[in-house]
């Protein structure tokens, strides 16, 4: 059973940083693309970032550019989202997911992942 845990979450100011955290469990990490998305109140939910394999190509939402990171630690079983210069925009519940195919390469598409978390709430007070 794949399993996907998040944390790192929680309230932070206007220009704070977080680092959310995923880790997977029931699947060969190394080889499936992740990705993050996040779904703010009322909102659907949106694309932030993706990271290939071996952490070698990533991908950022404009919306996030230059403010955050995405990396993985494929020993670990683990991605992060590294988070900063954050925004009250930013305030939304933050997923982690497995693509769906093993060796695809990264994506934004969240058609394409198949395995979610159940998410970890990030809140930014002005």
């Amino acid at each position: 059973q794949v399993q996907l845990v998040e944390s790192g979450g929680g309230l932070v100011q206007t220009g704070g940083s977080l680092r959310l955290s995923c880790v997977v469990s029931g699947r060969t990490f190394s080889n499936y693309a992740m990705g993050w998305f996040r779904q703010g109140p009322g909102k659907e939910r949106e694309f932030v970032a993706a990271i290939n394999r071996n952490g070698g190509t990533t991908y950022d939402a404009n919306s996030v550019k230059g403010r955050s990171t995405i990396s993985r630690d494929n020993a670990k079983n683990t991605v992060y989202l590294q988070m900063n210069s954050l925004k009250p925009e930013d305030t939304a519940i933050y997923f982690c997911a497995t693509r769906g195919k093993a060796y695809y390469s990264a994506s934004s598409n969240r058609d394409e992942y198949d395995y979610w978390g159940q998410g970890t709430q990030v809140s930014v007070s002005p």
